[in-house]
């Protein structure tokens, strides 16, 4: 197996500073942490509502902190238009919905597709690699590939949530017939939402797999024994 990429989300160090609106925790010390842990890429959300990431994490982040950007965002034309000007590295469109409290699950690719494929073809055209979180369905994933994606991040929800052994192992199935399809349309292969220390081995050891992003679980750990440490250990385990 390969080296698989972690990708730490920062977006819950916003959410505690925002419940206090101060200074701190600063998105940028915390990205800084991430790099010197051995986290590959620095994850944040904006959201529409603003409700963690502010614009000024995205930029300050960007520009006073060496290494991998990616961000989450609606495929909406206020935040293509903040991707054009920021240029992260890569971006994941995901789907938004205002009431929700976390992402419910991947892109529904039908209905809209023009102005989908418009903002993956402009983000590409910067430079910039585009994924689509999607659900580990074929149809979703062809979808996404016809549309210039150039990867694929796969909703781990189902599988994070499932109980039992039984359960989880068909989850886990799914997930590897997906990410086999993935790499068959030569597209890259990300994971993510609901990993934890304790399920995200085997998603990591899926064929294929590239990079995973995770950000509650590390940052929920971070409580404990400091982001550094829950970094490293995070690291450790997808090896």
């Amino acid at each position: 197996m390969g080296h698989v990429k972690l990708g730490v989300n920062i977006d819950h160090v916003a959410t505690l500073r925002e419940a206090r609106k101060e200074k701190n925790p600063d998105t940028v010390e915390a990205a800084r942490v991430v790099y010197s842990s051995g986290g590959d890429l620095v994850v944040m959300h904006l959201r529409q509502d603003r409700r963690h990431i502010q614009d000024s994490d995205l930029e300050r982040v960007r520009h006073e902190v060496k290494g991998l950007i990616h961000l989450e965002m609606a495929a909406v034309p206020e935040m293509e238009k903040i991707a054009l000007r920021l240029r992260p590295d890569s971006v994941c469109l995901v789907p938004e919905s205002s009431k929700e409290v976390t992402t419910q699950g991947g892109m529904k690719l039908d209905g809209k597709q023009a102005d989908l494929a418009r903002v993956i073809k402009n983000l590409s055209k910067a430079g910039i690699e585009v994924s689509v979180f999607a659900d580990p369905d074929p149809k979703a994933i062809r979808a996404a590939r016809n549309l210039g994606a150039d990867a694929i991040e796969l909703c781990t929800t189902k599988y994070s949530e499932s109980w039992g052994k039984k359960l989880q192992a068909e989850e886990l199935e799914q997930l590897a017939v997906a990410g086999h399809l993935v790499k068959e349309l030569e597209m890259e292969l990300h994971a993510g939402h609901g990993l934890d220390y304790y399920n995200v081995g085997p998603v990591a050891r899926i064929e294929g797999m590239d990079c995973l992003n995770i950000g509650y679980s590390i940052i929920s750990r971070a409580m404990f024994v400091g982001l550094k440490t829950a970094v490293s250990e995070m690291k450790r385990l997808i090896q």
